[in-house]
Formats: structure tokens, sequence, C-alpha cells
């Protein structure tokens, strides 16, 4: 025989070479396929079919659509990374992102926003929130929950006459508040027209300062599910935490604090009662705070978001269109996640929603998605806090 062993070896290198750049050749997409996308793997054809067992290869190891190279490393890995959605990748970082409420746009967006956001840690994080409907709850078993006007307004302080006289302006202005229909334009001075009207009703009610505390105890207000979390993993991590509210301050204080929830963290900026010197409601202190000048235009005390130079990555949550401005006035802004949670006329709503926030939660009455974004923001820096321990 003319061939020797060292030739049998050189056959075998070579077919195995050959093997090798024939699976990785690329080739066109059958026709029959499907449009949709194939089954995750290394190929966009067919799996090959595994060599023949007369010609065992020592070099490639075909398992599936698994291939692993002469030097052992997986080279379907990073296929398998390109064709993951972005979607999944997210939800694969926060769990609760899997839920069916959530609704995102932009996935791969949402992803680096958190991946820097996390980078920066409690450190760089700011927290800025609406009140009504975003920290409380929209409804509770298919009744509507109070707003902090709503409790006020539906309290034995007030007057039948009077109370009908609110409804009527909320029956009246609401539906022009969240029309999708109207600009931002056309509504401003309808709202300002609205609560101008509504404080004007109140301060004819001789509502006293020591009545708030009982009306709050009195109403079925209630805070999100998971409030608790929310408000304690801000403290505990030193995250300063804004309302920025078109409510009453009075009242949304009150039931923060009857919650035990109202830590040192929290700065308010809502419209807040001015009484006289005998403790009866004569107006409203301040610039009236609505819906829609929801900016830095209505901060009095601008000295906040000076203090807070250094934390230039902010986490917005909003129920309106209105609340996309609360961070105006933050001069730096580094990285904004915004989360809105979408609880009227859906159907309507969804499409400019998801157009505007980050992360849209459609008929959500947790904050279930807010504290699994913040457990996996502050998660790294506790790791690495534990690390220099």
């Amino acid at each position: 025989m003319a061939f020797g062993l060292g030739n049998l070896m050189i056959i075998k290198d070579v077919f195995q070479i050959s093997l090798l750049r024939a699976l990785l050749r690329p080739r066109p997409s059958p026709t029959h396929l499907p449009s949709a996308p194939p089954p995750l793997r290394l190929f966009p054809w067919p799996s090959p079919p595994l060599p023949s067992p007369r010609f065992p290869s020592a070099g490639v190891e075909v398992a599936g659509a698994c291939a692993v190279s002469f030097q052992g490393r997986a080279i379907s890995s990073v296929a398998r990374a390109d064709r993951r959605t972005m979607a999944e990748e997210v939800k694969e970082q926060v769990k609760d992102l899997m839920k069916a409420t959530v609704l995102m746009r932009h996935p791969q967006q949402v992803q680096e926003i958190i991946r820097s956001l996390r980078k920066g840690g409690c450190n760089k994080l700011q927290v800025i929130s609406d009140f009504d409907m975003t920290l409380t709850r929209f409804g509770f078993n298919g009744k509507r929950c109070p707003t902090s006007y709503n409790i006020l307004d539906n309290s034995k302080l007030i007057s039948e006459e009077c109370q009908k006289k609110l409804k009527d302006l909320l029956h009246y202005y609401y539906p022009i508040e969240i029309d999708p229909n109207r600009t931002v334009k056309e509504k401003f001075p309808l709202m300002v027209e609205w609560w101008t009207k509504a404080h004007n009703l109140l301060c004819q009610q001789k509502i006293q300062k020591y009545q708030i505390a009982q009306i709050v105890r009195d109403s079925d207000a209630m805070l999100r599910e998971g409030f608790e979390t929310f408000f304690s993993t801000l403290y505990r991590s030193n995250i300063p935490l804004l309302i920025f509210s078109a409510g009453i301050g009075d009242i949304l204080e009150e039931i923060i604090r009857q919650m035990n929830v109202f830590h040192p963290n929290i700065h308010v900026v809502s419209n807040y009662m001015d009484f006289d010197e005998s403790g009866f409601l004569q107006g409203f202190k301040g610039n009236l705070i609505h819906t829609f000048n929801k900016n830095s235009s209505v901060l009095e005390d601008s000295k906040y978001f000076e203090q807070l130079q250094a934390k230039t990555n902010i986490l917005l949550l909003g129920d309106s269109m209105g609340d996309l401005t609360m961070a105006d006035g933050v001069s730096s802004v580094g990285n904004i996640l915004k989360i809105g949670f979408l609880n009227d006329k859906v159907e309507e709503r969804r499409e400019r929603y998801m157009d505007s926030y980050d992360i849209v939660l459609e008929k959500d009455e947790t904050l279930d998605v807010v504290n699994g974004i913040l457990t996996h923001i502050l998660c790294e820096q506790d790791q690495v806090g534990m690390q220099e321990s």
C-alpha cells in the first residue's frame, strides 16, 4: 500500500477542515420556509446532518444546532445573543416586566436606560412621581378610588349643594383633560378654569385645618399594592422622592403619614391650603398647579434640584401627558426612565402613551414593575458594598 499512516492522518485533517468550511459557508434561506423567524439556531437554514459515523470528526462536534470550534468555544452563543429579541433580554433583567400589563414601544432603549441606571446606582438616582392615580390606586373591586380632591369633595365637610357643583365641574372638565384629540395648548386655560372654580367653592365651606386628618381616615383612599416596599426602598437607599402633584398637598401628605411611609427623603410640590388665624380655609398658597403645568415654572423651591446636582439619573412615574414634564427642573439629566400608568380610556390613549412613556402599565394597580426595576438598579451597588465590607 502506497499510503502510510502519516498520509491517512493528513486526509483525515483535510476532511475535518472541509467539513467545518461547509458548515460555516453562507447559504440563502430556502424559499419554502415561512416568513416568521425560524427557531433559534446558529444557521439560518435547517441544521446540517451529523457527520457520518464511519468518519467521526475529532475537530467538530455537532449536537442539534450547537457547534463547538476546534478550540472548544461555543460559536452558537453569539448567534443566540444576536437573534434573541431585546424585549426578552429586558424581561430577563427585571422579571416583573413579563407581566401582561407591561407595554414597551422600544424595548432596546428601555434595556439601555435600565443598564445605565443600574451602573449609576443609588448615588446618582432620584425619583420624581405624580401622586393621584400614580402612587394611589385608580380603582378597587370595580369602584373608582378617590383622588386627594375627591376625598375632600365627598366628605361630610362639604354641603350637598357644593358637592353637586364640584361633580358638575368634574363631569365637564375631566373628559377634556384626557381627550387625546385636544392639544395641551387648548387644555391649559380650561384646566386653570377648573381648578380655580373648584378652589373658590371649597373656600366657601368653612373647612378647618384639624379636620383634614379625620376626612382622610374616613375616606377610601388607597395607595397602590407594593407601596410599603417602594417607600422603604427609597428611604433605606437614601434616594430622594419628589412628589409633584396637582392635587391637594395637605391631604396627600396625610394619606402618606397615615400609611406610615412619610420618610425624610420625601419632598412634596402641590397645592397647599392656606388657613387664616382661626384655622379656616381661606385660599391656596403659591402658584396654582394643574395637570399641564407640572414643570419648573411652578417650582418655587428651586434649591431642591440644586441640592441634587449629582442625582442625574431619574425614574419618573406618572399617569398623564402632563406628568412627562415633571423633570424639567433638573439641570443635568444623565438618564431618565419614564413609566406611565394607563388607567382610563386605554383603547383611545394606548398608542400615545406608548409613544411618550418608555414603559406603559395598562390597568395595573400595583407598583410591582417599579419595585422590580428599583431592585435591579440597586442590586449591583449592594454587591459592590458587600465586596468592600
